[in-house]
């Protein structure tokens, strides 16, 4: 005899009632060979599916907030270029997949012109607003963002520049029940190695310590013999670097770019900054991590004719935490900030 199930459960458990039936017995009356799983682990599973695709797309935000928390540590500046950094690493790479580079070439170069963007940047124009109140490096900022976006626009073409992804992006692995991408767990592992290699460099090495001091007192860590300017080069490059590490995969995940393809990633990394509170590093991770989840469960759990606005619902939420928890949840004081 084989085990079966009914279609239909008469009672929650019409399964163990039946399922030594001989076979030949059930197939001459309405009952047939065919189990479900119960809604309960399906349910779980889906949970459990949508949580690791939160972390997925939760560390590049991380990334990305990390960047902009470094800056805004040393000089108060929400930088809202900092998305040019993706564009910028987009459009070589749209160039060197043309010219027959692989994703093994490209990733040196999406981190090299990463970072000497975000030095050039500050080299350009945010070395000429130091000292100046934070609503005119905030406007600086801007300015960036939309030049930028102009030169492409006019010297390159508005169209979407197609991007090689790797094939091995939406390859799977089963766990149990689970089908992870390999895309999700890259993203994770890199970022926590990434993480633990910034947390080294800040708590264990010279330039950290000189980093923290700028961050925690400008003008005293000036007086004991921090070079401002080396300060300041090294927050922008590793804010640079950062965002090369979220760019990789962002591109891979996006599979194009555009002359505004930097406008998404700065919001992200923004927003999620703030979600931690600026100026916070553990809360720039967490934050990334927070929007991350929030935007996928919202997506699933939203009915299907309002999941297009799921980003509408986040700023909801983000608004509530605000009015609860106004500098964000890890939020620090000023002379505590990175």
């Amino acid at each position: 005899m084989q085990p079966v199930c009914c279609r239909q459960p008469i009672g929650p458990m019409c399964c163990e009632v039946v399922k030594w039936w001989p076979r030949e017995l059930v197939q001459n009356y309405w009952l047939v060979p065919t189990c479900s799983t119960p809604s309960s682990l399906v349910d779980m599973t889906q949970l459990l599916q949508n949580i690791i695709d939160g972390l997925g797309r939760g560390s590049i935000y991380a990334l990305l907030a990390l960047g902009v928390a470094v800056v805004f540590g040393i000089m108060h500046l929400l930088n809202f270029a900092h998305g040019e950094l993706i564009t910028i690493p987009g459009y070589l790479t749209y160039w060197a997949f043309n010219h027959g580079w692989n994703w093994w070439t490209v990733v040196p170069l999406i981190l090299v012109s990463a970072v000497g963007s975000s030095l050039l940047i500050e080299r350009i124009a945010f070395s000429r607003v130091r000292g100046a109140k934070d609503f005119t490096m905030l406007l600086t900022s801007f300015g960036v963002h939309f030049i930028v976006s102009a030169l492409f626009l006019l010297y390159v073409s508005a169209s979407v520049k197609s991007i090689q992804r790797p094939g091995w992006a939406a390859d799977t692995v089963a766990l149990g029940s689970l089908r992870i991408e390999i895309f999700d767990l890259l993203v994770i592992g890199v970022t926590i190695v990434t993480l633990l290699a910034t947390t080294w460099l800040l708590q264990r090495t010279m330039f950290g310590l000189s980093l923290r001091a700028a961050a925690s007192d400008f003008e005293a860590a000036r007086l004991m013999g921090v070079n401002s300017d080396s300060v300041i080069r090294g927050a922008f490059a590793l804010s640079g670097f950062l965002a090369g590490i979220a760019g990789i995969f962002w591109l891979m995940r996006a599979g194009s770019v555009t002359p505004t393809a930097g406008i998404d990633p700065m919001l992200k990394g923004v927003l999620a900054a703030l979600i931690g509170g600026l100026g916070s590093l553990r809360g720039a991770v967490v934050g990334g991590l927070v929007l991350g989840l929030a935007e996928v469960l919202l997506r699933a759990w939203l009915p299907e004719g309002i999941q297009n606005l799921t980003t509408g619902f986040v700023f909801v939420l983000i608004a509530l935490l605000f009015i609860f928890k106004p500098g964000g949840l890890l939020a620090v004081p000023q002379v505590e900030r990175v």
